[in-house]
């Protein structure tokens, strides 16, 4: 049994304003090529690496093809996704050319925007459809944040989306894919599958799987689960920063050759949520507000989730209302991961460590994400931002947070970065000598992934809505594509 792999992933903020090209897919996870795939991600905890898992449990052959990732951002422009694409096309026809292609798994993102495209993941599979023909089986994995189109549903024989936020179970999904392609080929299932589209906002607070409201929903997926003839069932929570026709949340169910029962099954959990629709979401908490509830609950380190400039969805990681609020306050033991400012980062290293600098940091990028903070800072230490995960999320992969600086005006510590990845933990820091289990104060420009790791030693997590351009305030975003209406806003 030859089974090929391989996938182009990328989640896509449409406000955004810079481009995604090739070059940021080789320096976002990297691009990995034939058997690189296969030594980069053995043991790790991506879908891809459950696919190898898979392979090695059930005996079949897996033939990487192209892998890629880029790190969240504008538009990926179109002639680098082609180019992209017809790599990992080409490849394909050398793996069909060499031997029978009994199956295909990809691992996707499922929110990836192409200029002029609207459903980059949907045209992907459907090129490897005509690729393989209508016979091979093709199973995605994607994640909890893909905006689901019927396209892709049309074009795919399953898609199985992560569980959980943070995505601690991508390896897992992985696994789960591989079993389902394995008994597919074999003859043991023939997957068919059913969208419910969801006309929702969905709060990224309420997404967090680990506490009410959300872990209700995952009971109900894992219900529904155990039901003869269901083979799986995904709820995907969509991506609000892509301005896309079939932007939003939505329920996929992939039975066992009865789409009566896929669809059923899918309408019956849709029915569910939206019937609680309330309850998937929040208000935004202002920044203010945040430090003052922080206050009268006097559980430390207060964590500050500054989901509205997360660089783990495409914002640029700049933007400066919590660092001026910090240092307004003049705040004891506060650091903040990370402001995107090669600038200054620059400007560090050249000073050197132990020095002072005057500099004015963030703001640089775009207008919303506030101005510049003027800054009389020490350079405490400085990096090449090389660092190795130690949490939950990309267990056994690298990280490079390009050349970085710490610096810290009185109480008041922030992390300079170049490249744009969110804090999943607090490895990085701690490569510069920062504790954060013994600060007071912590902002994290993340939605909720920073939980897999900072949540064990956390007095108090808030997600705020600073100024910047993935505020939570919805109303506020230039939609022109959306659906409409959706609850709350219309």
């Amino acid at each position: 049994m030859r089974i090929v792999t391989g996938g182009i992933s990328h989640e896509t903020s449409t406000f955004a304003r810079s481009s995604t090209r090739v070059e940021d897919f080789e320096t976002g996870f990297g691009m990995f090529r034939g058997p690189e795939v296969i030594r980069r991600f053995r043991g790790s905890n991506i879908c891809t690496g459950g696919f190898i898992e898979g392979a090695e449990r059930h005996g079949f052959e897996l033939v990487p093809l192209l892998w890629c990732f880029a790190y969240p951002s504008g538009l990926v422009l179109a002639a680098d996704y082609e180019r992209l694409k017809a790599e990992l096309l080409s490849r394909l026809a050398d793996a069909a050319a060499g031997g029978p292609v009994d199956g295909v798994l990809l691992d996707l993102h499922g929110a990836m925007v192409v200029e002029g495209l609207d459903d980059g993941d949907g045209d992907l599979i459907a090129a490897v459809r005509r690729a393989v023909g209508p016979v091979c089986p093709i199973v995605v994995t994607q994640d909890l944040h893909a905006n689901h189109t019927r396209y892709r549903v049309e074009q795919a024989d399953a898609i199985v989306g992560f569980d959980t936020y943070p995505h601690v179970d991508m390896a897992e999904r992985g696994r789960e894919a591989a079993d389902l392609i394995v008994a597919t080929i074999r003859g043991e299932v023939q997957p068919v599958m059913a969208l419910r589209k969801l006309p929702l906002f969905w709060s990224t607070p309420c997404q967090v799987t680990a506490h009410p409201p959300m872990d209700e929903v995952l009971e109900q997926v894992h219900a529904l689960e155990q039901r003869p003839g269901v083979l799986s069932v995904t709820v995907s929570t969509g991506f609000p920063w892509a301005d896309v026709p079939e932007m939003g949340p939505s329920v996929i169910v992939v039975a066992d050759r009865d789409a009566g029962l896929a669809q059923a099954a899918a309408d019956e959990l849709g029915d569910w949520i939206w019937e609680h629709r309330e309850r998937w979401h929040r208000p935004p908490v202002s920044v203010a507000e945040a430090l003052e509830l922080g206050r009268r609950a006097g559980n430390y380190p207060l964590i500050l989730a500054d989901h509205a400039d997360n660089t783990g969805g495409g914002s640029p990681g700049d933007s400066t209302e919590i660092l001026r609020t910090f240092l307004d306050q003049d705040l004891p033991d506060a650091v903040i991961l990370y402001i995107v400012d090669p600038e200054v980062v620059e400007q560090a290293h050249a000073a050197g460590a132990g020095s002072q600098i005057r500099t004015l940091v963030g703001g640089k990028s775009d207008p919303v994400q506030g101005p510049p903070v003027p800054m009389r800072a020490e350079v405490v230490a400085l990096s090449s931002g090389e660092f190795q995960y130690d949490g939950p999320m990309y267990a056994g992969l690298t990280g490079n947070m390009g050349r970085s600086a710490w610096l810290r005006q009185n109480g008041v510590s922030v992390v300079v970065v170049t490249a744009r990845e969110q804090p999943l933990g607090p490895a990085f820091a701690r490569t510069l000598g920062i504790d954060c289990r013994s600060m007071r104060y912590i902002a994290v420009k993340s939605a909720a992934h920073f939980r897999a790791s900072f949540e064990p030693f956390a007095g108090q997590i808030i997600n705020v809505d600073a100024a910047a351009i993935h505020t939570h305030d919805f109303r506020l975003l230039p939609y022109r594509k959306r659906p409409r209406p959706m609850f709350p806003v219309d």
